[in-house]
């Protein structure tokens, strides 16, 4: 399968989520390569604060060298799923270029876990098949990812 997916959630403003991403990015595994699985396994460590290491140096990578990495990613995924519980400037411009470069977006929003509610910018973009918006509970994700990626 060559399919490539571009996995985002917030990761400074999400620390306490990163054990649900994780096991977001398993179940991801099975449609694809998960580009940006690396990351989240890198930040599994609270004390990292949202720094990432480079896999080679070991040194905390500059926010260009971030930034710029996960853009080249995001270029080269067929498809984008975000986790969009946890409010992030990032996983929006994230989004948003995404948006830009005509990917097939699937956001997934916990309603029922918080009592956050879900940016109009988000929920409004969805259209049933570009950029699709679902509300979740955990036991719910494998059924959404099935009916998601037997559509592409």
């Amino acid at each position: 399968m060559n399919r490539k997916i571009y996995f985002c959630g917030s990761i400074r403003a999400g620390c306490q989520d990163r054990e649900l991403y994780l096991r977001m990015i398993e179940k991801l595994q099975s449609y694809g390569q998960v580009l940006t699985e690396h990351v989240f396994y890198n930040i599994k460590d609270p004390s990292m604060d949202g720094m990432i290491p480079n896999p080679v140096t070991g040194k905390v990578k500059s926010d260009k060298e971030i930034h710029d990495g996960d853009v080249t990613w995001l270029d080269e995924s067929s498809v984008v799923v975000a986790e969009v519980t946890q409010p992030s400037l990032g996983v929006g411009y994230e989004i948003g270029r995404a948006v830009n470069m005509n990917k097939k977006i699937l956001c997934l929003f916990r309603s029922a876990d918080t009592d956050k509610h879900l940016s109009c910018m988000i929920q409004g973009a969805h259209n049933d098949s570009t950029f699709i918006v679902k509300h979740y509970k955990e036991e719910e994700v494998p059924a959404i990812l099935k009916e998601f990626f037997d559509k592409l």
